[in-house]
């Protein structure tokens, strides 16, 4: 499951390999572990750039996403394909396959505000790093909180359980 990492700022140091091995146990989490997902680290000036231009927002904020593959226009999250066995069934749980992996899209975080943000929440950078990446794979797979309280319910659900994933294979490593 390839995961390109980009560190495109100098004011939060992180440990890239640790970042790496995270990104990767979402995407299997999220049942998206034959996708390709770029993830770069921007500083805020770079996040506020982006969030004016493609939000109409002009601040930094914690976590873009740019999703490759469009929603579904019923905003019912994307169905990742499964590998299909020689009998022509499916085989694995998520989206294994020996094809090219699906370029599912890029999640864009801004180190300073997650580094502010680890005060406010009460918490690690890593695990304010590892509460952004998730956020922004789902919002990449097509779960969106801003559609209502029922998508915002079942986001934050699916943002949970699979943060409990992580934690319980970092503890296993």
């Amino acid at each position: 499951m390839p995961v390109v990492l980009q560190n495109r700022q100098r004011v939060v140091a992180i440990d890239r390999a640790w970042l790496h091995r995270t990104a990767e146990a979402v995407l299997a989490a999220a049942r998206a572990d034959g996708a390709e997902l770029s993830l770069v680290l921007v500083s805020d000036r770079r996040m506020r750039a982006l969030n004016r231009r493609y939000r109409k927002k002009d601040r930094p904020t914690d976590v873009l996403a740019f999703p490759l593959t469009p929603s579904h226009p019923s905003g019912a999250p994307i169905a990742l394909p499964t590998a299909m066995g020689r009998d022509g069934k499916g085989v694995g749980g998520g989206a294994r396959y020996s094809s090219p992996p699906m370029l599912l899209g890029d999640v864009v975080i801004s180190m300073e505000t997650a580094k502010r943000q680890t005060s406010e929440f009460g918490h690690s950078l890593r695990d304010e790093v590892a509460r952004l990446l998730v956020h922004g794979v789902l919002h990449l797979l097509g779960y969106d909180h801003e559609r209502g309280p029922r998508d915002a319910a079942l986001m934050a659900c699916k943002e949970q359980a699979i943060l409990e994933t992580i934690r319980v294979i970092s503890a296993i490593r």
